[in-house]
This record gives structure tokens, C-alpha cells and sequence, in this order.
């Protein structure tokens, strides 16, 4: 009898041990204004990368994954919550005080709460941007268990700064003045506890939102490297250094899941906040040609080269090796594909916007869905609405709509708004059903004293 219990509780225990083995890790890699055209995988000729362009051979590169829109806070809050910019509470780059940004309100649901729900631990690592500490956004009252870096995107401005948060803790860093080059290299220090926290929490399993700040302005680093020597402008040596840096952190964090031995079993993604970031005309545009990949725009508009962005994904075993697809998906469908890959339920009153991924990321074809929308509220409120391969953009409520067909014109170079009035009304439908009326975010063709460039 006695012998029948103990072979019954180790027979549970293991049962509930294989089961816990079952759920992988997740690790999302949101780089701060990363573009497909920093990336060797991506054409990059300048800027060495081989990291990614090693995870892309080892994953899946995706030519139209899709930011949440074009700046920091929005598009970070659409990963977060899984709803598009019409729905989502934050949809602009908003300021507040000295130190932080408009929180995610009461009530928000992320995918690290389900997550954390679900038995994962969670950790954010580097930028937040979605609230203080003090306020409804804090990230360790949405599900992190854990948080190391910036929570202010202004802070956050300075790979040097005189502090940093240890969870809600501010720690000061030596020898930093928060303006120029200082001592201490606050890059490192997060990359050091995105390793220290992986290996404490190898059983699994974890979910890390890895939000680096590099290759974001300013433009500093502790240590030029390779490009030191290069016939080029500081900033441009410089640029090209955070971007290989970031690189390489990358690479340092594969490697310890691979050294913890629990590489098989983890999901990592990366991504970059908005497309590219610079005019091509630009000091940084020019030379290193971001718009290589032959699309119209950059960061604070909406056109496909500020919505497109760097992303891979690797999951040995299970995300195919060396597949390049150029079917989209956004950063509002990681929300539902992280529950899934979980095995947990998404609470009653979340409703995501997005779609599952999983069969995707494993080979299958993308999700079906009627349309991608965004929206974006800066010094004018622009929306942009895709369906099929049919593209529109309005700069504006007061703006005309523009029609593009991205199968022949990713480029959107080509108007089609006068030739298509049938078009132009089923953007203007879509533009209209797919947002929520919100008094933070009325649509305004030019919001009075705005314009100055935000993060």
C-alpha cells in the first residue's frame, strides 16, 4: 500500500514535471529603432552583424513583420496588450513630468500577466516607456516579475546615465553625468542581468522582454571598435558601433541557452520598434541606406518603411532554419501567440486584436485576418489601413485618402486613389470601424504647437 503511494505521487510528480517541460521559453528582442537595413541578413554592407544574420540562418526572417506604429510608447503598448493603435490606450509618444510616460490605465491586460498567470516567471530588461512606478503602468503591476533598466524613455535617452532601476529601486552608476560618454555603460550592466536572471531561471519556465535601447539616439558608446578607424563622422562610427554592440548582445544571450542547455526548448524573437529611422538623404541615411530594401518612409509616418521591421525568430526544432517569408503579421498577434504557446487562457474582457502565430512561426502559413490598422498622433493624427495586398494612408482626417497596391508598388509610389473612388470608401469604412472614439486621442489634422521630434 504503502509502496502503491509513493510510486503514485512520483508518477504525479513527474507527470506535472513533463507537463511544466512542455511549455517553452519566450524571449521577445525589441530593439529601439533597429531597421531590416542595419542587418548584414537584411543587405547591410557596412555594419557588421553576425549574430542575427547567424539567427536568421538558424530561424526565420520575416520581410513584413509589422511594428505597432511608428514611435516608441504606442508601438510597445500594441505588444504588450495585443490591440492595434485603434483600440490600444496609448497611441502617441506622451510625456508626463519630469521622469515617465502616460501609464497604461486600470485594468490593462499584457501578455506577461497571462503569462505570469500561466506559472512563468517574467522579466523586463532595459526600456519600459509605458508608466512609472508610482502610477497603473508600473511594469511590475502588469505581470513582470522583475525589471532592470530604464522605465523613462527621456531617461533612457543616455547610454550613460546617473541611475538606473533595479526593479523600483534607483541605483546610481559611477563616474556618469547623464550628458556625453561617462564611466559606467549602462548597456552592459543590463546585458549582465539579462544573462545572471536566464541562468537563475533555466527550470523554466520564463518569459523575457529583452527591450534594448540600442541603436536609439543619442548616438554614444564606451567603445567605437572596428569602426574606429572607418573615413566616417563620429556619429556615423558610432551609430554603426551600437548597432554591432547590440549585435553582440544578442549573441551572448543565445549562447547562455545554449550553455544552460535550454536552447531546444526557448523561443526568441526580435524585432525593432518602428521601421527605419532616418530620412534617406540624412547624415545616417545616406551611408548606411537604410531604404535599401526599396520602401517609402521612415519613423513618425506611416508608410510601409516606418511599419516594417527587422524580425526573426529561432526555435530550433520547431521554426524552420533558413525560411524567408514575406507573409505579414504584427506586434499585436504576440499576445495570443505567446498564450498559446503556453497552454493559457486569455482572461475574459482582453480581446485581442491580433492572431495566433504559432502554426506560422512552425512553417505554416500566416493567419487570415480582414485588415492591419494604425493610427498615430503626433503633430498630426495619420492612419493607415491594410487589406489584401491593398495599402492606404491618410496624413491627416482632413487629407485625402491614398490608395496603393503593395504587390506591385511597395514602394507606394504610385496613387491609385483617383482611379479607385470603390477603394477609396472601403479604406475610409475600415478607417472608421477599426478605432474607438477616445477623448486622449481625438483625430486632429494638426495638433496646435506639436511637431518637435519625440522618442
Amino acid at each position: 500500500m504503502f509502496r502503491s503511494l509513493i510510486l503514485l505521487l512520483t508518477a504525479c510528480a513527474f507527470s506535472l514535471s513533463a507537463s511544466a517541460a512542455q511549455k517553452p521559453n519566450i524571449i521577445f528582442i525589441l530593439s529601439d529603432d533597429l531597421a531590416q537595413g542595419d542587418l548584414g541578413c537584411y543587405g547591410q554592407k557596412l555594419i557588421q552583424t553576425p549574430n542575427l544574420d547567424r539567427m536568421a540562418k538558424e530561424g526565420t526572417r520575416y520581410l513584413q513583420g509589422y511594428c505597432g506604429t511608428s514611435v516608441c510608447a504606442p508601438s510597445r503598448s500594441c505588444l504588450m496588450t495585443g490591440l492595434h493603435t485603434g483600440h490600444c490606450p496609448i497611441r502617441a509618444n506622451r510625456e508626463i513630468g519630469k521622469e515617465g510616460q502616460k501609464p497604461l490605465p486600470a485594468g490593462t491586460i499584457t501578455v506577461a500577466q497571462i503569462l505570469h498567470d500561466a506559472g512563468y516567471a517574467t522579466a523586463c530588461m532595459g526600456k519600459w516607456g509605458m508608466g512609472m512606478f508610482d502610477t497603473t503602468g508600473s511594469p511590475l503591476k502588469l505581470g513582470f516579475d522583475h525589471f532592470y533598466g530604464y522605465n523613462c524613455q527621456r531617461h533612457a535617452h543616455s547610454y550613460f546615465p546617473t541611475y538606473l532601476y533595479n526593479d523600483d529601486k534607483p541605483f546610481n552608476l559611477p563616474g556618469n553625468t547623464g550628458k556625453g560618454v561617462g564611466q559606467t555603460y549602462a548597456q552592459q550592466l543590463i546585458s549582465d542581468e539579462v544573462v545572471r536572471w536566464v541562468r537563475e531561471h533555466k527550470g523554466g519556465p520564463f518569459f523575457l522582454y529583452f527591450s534594448i535601447t540600442l541603436p536609439h539616439g543619442s548616438f554614444e558608446i564606451d567603445d567605437q571598435g572596428i569602426y574606429k578607424d572607418k573615413p566616417w563622422t563620429e556619429l556615423q562610427k558610432n551609430y554603426a558601433a551600437m548597432v554591432t554592440r547590440l549585435d553582440s548582445d544578442v549573441g551572448r544571450l543565445l549562447a547562455t541557452l545554449k550553455e544552460c542547455g535550454i536552447d531546444d526548448n526557448t523561443l526568441v524573437m526580435t524585432a525593432g520598434d518602428n521601421g527605419s529611422s532616418f530620412d534617406p538623404t540624412s547624415e545616417m541615411g545616406r551611408i548606411f541606406d537604410q531604404a535599401s530594401n526599396g520602401l517609402r518612409g521612415y519613423k513618425r509616418g506611416l508608410y510601409e518603411g516606418a511599419l516594417r521591421q527587422a524580425a526573426l525568430a529561432r526555435w530550433p526544432g520547431q521554426v524552420p532554419a533558413g525560411r524567408v517569408t514575406d507573409e505579414p503579421w504584427a506586434f499585436w498577434d504576440f499576445l495570443p501567440t505567446a498564450a498559446e504557446l503556453a497552454g493559457a487562457k486569455i482572461p475574459e474582457g482582453c480581446k485581442p486584436d491580433g492572431f495566433s502565430l504559432v502554426s506560422f512561426l512552425k512553417g505554416g502559413p500566416a493567419p487570415k485576418r480582414d485588415h492591419f490598422y494604425w493610427e498615430l498622433h503626433e503633430a498630426a493624427s495619420l492612419q493607415a489601413v491594410r487589406w489584401g495586398d491593398w495599402k492606404a494612408v491618410r496624413n491627416g482626417p482632413e487629407t485625402p485618402i491614398e490608395i496603393y497596391d503593395l504587390k506591385t508598388d511597395a514602394a507606394e509610389a504610385h496613387d491609385l486613389a483617383k482611379e479607385r473612388p470603390d477603394l477609396v470608401a472601403k479604406a475610409e469604412e475600415l478607417m472608421t470601424s477599426s478605432r474607438t472614439a477616445d477623448p486622449d486621442w481625438p483625430l486632429v489634422q494638426k495638433r496646435a504647437g506639436k511637431g518637435k521630434k519625440k522618442p
